[in-house]
């Protein structure tokens, strides 16, 4: 019988404002980073990254569709499952998180030209924000479904 494989599934969001991205301060790291996280047992993609935006960046998020969607077998047998979303603030210049807490130090708006000149994560937090700022697709959040929802059209 065959083994099941551990999957770790995360939800991240590039949050746009304009020419603004919210990014977080990691509370451990101190690195900057786009908000998201885990997702927790019986929770959707889209729920997640509702969930860790509010966490991390104190921000309501309305996602607005799906960036990418990531998946990375790693050698010790188990995987890495990314979805990252495009979302938008409830309104223009929404207010950010600005408390330490166990999710984040704070989080803050930056240009893409200013994030540039943060301590990152990874080189994908730039990679991202330049693919959504230049207008590179983002596809229906309907591309991410449960098993058995009825097919579009």
């Amino acid at each position: 019988m065959a083994v099941p494989i551990s999957t770790r599934c995360f939800a991240l969001v590039v949050v746009r404002d304009g020419d603004r991205f919210a990014l977080v301060q990691e509370a451990d790291t101190k690195h900057g980073y786009l908000p998201g996280g885990r997702v927790e047992p019986g929770e959707s993609f889209f729920e997640a990254a509702v969930r860790e935006t509010q966490e991390e960046a104190g921000l309501d998020v309305s996602p607005t569709g799906v960036v990418r969607i990531e998946h990375s077998p790693l050698a010790d047998g188990t995987a890495r499952l990314r979805v990252i979303f495009a979302g938008r603030p409830p309104q223009p210049g929404a207010p950010l998180k600005t408390r330490a807490d166990e999710h984040s130090d704070q989080a803050k708006w930056f240009t893409l030209e200013e994030a540039q000149k943060l301590a990152l994560r990874g080189n994908d937090v730039l990679a991202a924000l330049h693919h959504v700022r230049d207008g590179g697709s983002v596809h229906p959040l309907t591309l991410l479904t449960a098993e058995g929802a009825p097919y579009d059209g």
